[in-house]
C-alpha cells in the first residue's frame, strides 16, 4: 500500500493542511519576525521531504518555531524525529520506524489518559498491516557498528525482566523504559546488517509492548497506544507477523476495555489473518468472543469460544510466541465465564470462572486480581453479597500489594452494584475504601 506522506516533515505539514509552498511562506514569515530571510522555498522543502538534503540549523530553528516545537525537543531527538506527528498512528514503512519509537518515548512524558486512537485510524492501520509486506532492512550509513555481544545482553536482560513475577515487575518499568531508549538509539544511529537489524527491531517490539501494557494498567491509554504503535512498526520491520498480530490484539483489548467492542472485533479479524500458531489463535478468538459478548451477539460469541477451545487443544509443533505464551486453560475458563456473565447465563458463568481461578498459576497475580473482580460480579448477579464482598476485598488487597491500578479501577466500576447492600456488614467499609483509594 503506497502512502503519499514519505517523510515526517510532510507528515507535520499535512497535519496543518499546508502545501510545500505554504510551509515556505510560513518559514519566511517567521524569519522576517527576526529581521532575517529564511532562504527556503518550495524546492528546498521538496528536497528535505525527499531525504535529499537536511535543513541547516537556522532552518531547523525556524521549522521548530512554525510547528510549535521547543528547542530542547529539537536538540533531544534530532532531525527529523523532533517534528510533530498527528494524533493518529504513523503509516507502516521504513520512513516511520524510528519516528514511531521516538513518538512513543515522548508519549511517556505525556499525561493524557483520555485519548486513544480513533476507530477509523485503527481500522486503517490494521488493514495496512494485513497486506503490506515487510521491507528489507538497510544498514545505517553512519554511526558505530552495533556489537553483537551487546544485542545478546539486551535480549537476555529483556527476557529476564519480562519473566519476573507480577509483584516484582512493578519495580522494573524504568529499567525497561531505559532499555527501549537504548535500543531506539541503536536502531537510529548504529551501523548494522540485516540480521542484527531484525534482532534490534524484535527487541524494540517486545519492550514497547510490555511498556505499553504497564501504561495501560495505569490508565494511561494515550501512552499505551503510542507504545503499541511503535511495537507494530518494529514487528513489521523485523518481519515478525506473529508479534504484529499480538499488538493488534492489544489494541483490540484496549478498545473493548474502553467500551468499543465493535472496534475490537474488527481489529481481531485482521490479527487472526496474520498468525497460525494455535495458542495465538486461541487467545485471539477468546478476545473476540469477549467483544461479541459485549455486543450481545450470542451466536458469534459461542462460535469464537468454540474456536478458542479447539485451538488451545491442538498440540503445536513450535513454542507459542512470547506475547501469548502465558495463554492456557485458566484464561479460557475465566474469560468464557465473563462472556456468559455478559450474556446473562449467571450460574454457568460462576462455575467457569471458579474453574479458571483454581487453574491460574500463582505467578500471575495481576490476572488473578482481574479475575477476582469477574468472580465478584458473578456473585452479585446471584445475590451472594457476602461472597462478592470477600473476593472484592481480596482483589483490592492483591492490587495494593503488586501495584495494579487496573484491578482497582475494575473494583471501582463494580462498587455501584454494592450500594443497595450498604446495611450488609463490610459493604459500607468497602465503598469508603474504594472512594478514598
Amino acid at each position: 500500500m503506497d502512502d503519499p506522506i514519505r517523510h515526517p516533515l510532510a507528515h507535520a505539514r499535512e497535519l496543518r493542511g499546508w502545501s510545500q509552498g505554504d510551509l515556505a511562506a510560513q518559514l519566511d514569515r517567521a524569519a522576517r519576525g527576526h529581521g532575517l530571510r529564511s532562504g527556503a522555498d518550495k524546492a528546498a522543502v521538496s528536497r528535505w521531504e525527499n531525504w535529499r538534503k537536511t535543513p541547516n540549523l537556522d532552518s531547523q530553528l525556524l521549522l521548530a518555531e512554525v510547528f510549535g516545537v521547543t528547542v530542547s525537543e529539537m536538540e533531544a531527538y534530532g532531525w527529523p524525529y523532533w517534528l510533530p506527528g498527528r494524533d493518529e498512528p504513523l503509516p507502516l514503512g521504513s520512513a516511520y520506524f524510528v519516528q514511531a519509537l521516538h513518538d512513543a518515548q515522548r508519549a511517556l512524558m505525556d499525561r493524557r489518559s483520555f485519548m486513544t486512537y480513533s476507530a477509523v485510524s485503527l481500522a486503517g492501520l490494521a488493514a495496512q498491516w494485513a497486506v503490506v509486506e515487510p521491507e528489507r532492512l538497510t544498514s545505517a550509513l553512519d554511526g558505530k557498528q552495533v556489537d553483537g555481544g551487546l544485542v545478546d545482553w539486551l535480549e537476555e536482560t529483556c527476557q529476564q525482566l519480562t519473566a519476573l513475577p507480577t509483584e516484582q515487575r512493578q519495580h522494573t518499568i524504568r529499567l525497561m523504559d531505559a532499555q527501549l531508549a537504548t535500543v531506539t538509539d541503536l536502531i537510529a544511529e548504529g551501523r548494522y546488517g540485516e540480521t542484527t537489524g531484525r534482532r534490534l527491531h524484535r527487541l524494540a517490539a517486545s519492550l514497547a509492548t510490555t511498556c505499553g501494557w504497564y501504561r495501560f494498567d495505569h490508565g494511561r491509554h494515550w501512552a499505551a497506544g503510542k507504545l503499541w504503535g511503535a511495537a507494530l512498526q518494529s514487528a513489521h520491520a523485523a518481519g515478525d507477523r506473529d508479534h504484529g498480530a499480538g499488538v493488534l490484539s492489544d489494541f483490540a483489548y484496549q478498545s473493548n476495555w474502553l467500551g468499543e467492542p465493535k472496534v475490537s472485533v474488527d481489529q481481531l479479524g485482521y490479527a487472526l489473518s496474520g498468525t497460525q500458531h494455535p495458542t495465538a489463535r486461541s487467545l485471539l478468538f477468546l478476545r473476540r468472543a469477549r467483544a461479541h459478548a459485549a455486543l450481545g451477539d450470542r451466536t458469534a460469541c459461542y462460535r469464537d469460544l468454540s474456536e478458542a477451545e479447539a485451538a488451545l487443544n491442538l498440540e503445536p509443533t513450535d513454542p507459542a510466541p512470547g506475547w501469548c505464551a502465558w495463554m492456557g486453560p485458566a484464561d479460557l475458563a475465566v474469560d468464557s465465564g465473563q462472556c456468559l456473565l455478559d450474556l446473562g447465563r449467571t450460574d454457568e458463568a460462576h462455575a467457569r470462572i471458579s474453574e479458571g481461578m483454581a487453574l491460574l498459576p500463582r505467578a500471575r497475580d495481576k490476572t488473578r486480581g482481574i479475575f477476582l473482580t469477574y468472580q465478584a460480579k458473578g456473585y452479585l448477579q446471584s445475590n451472594d453479597v457476602e461472597q462478592a464482598l470477600a473476593v472484592t476485598r481480596e482483589s483490592l488487597d492483591l492490587a495494593a500489594r503488586i501495584g495494579a491500578p487496573r484491578c482497582v479501577a475494575l473494583v471501582r466500576d463494580l462498587a455501584p452494584a454494592f450500594t443497595p447492600y450498604r446495611r450488609v456488614d463490610g459493604v459500607q467499609e468497602l465503598l469508603e475504601r474504594v472512594s478514598t483509594g
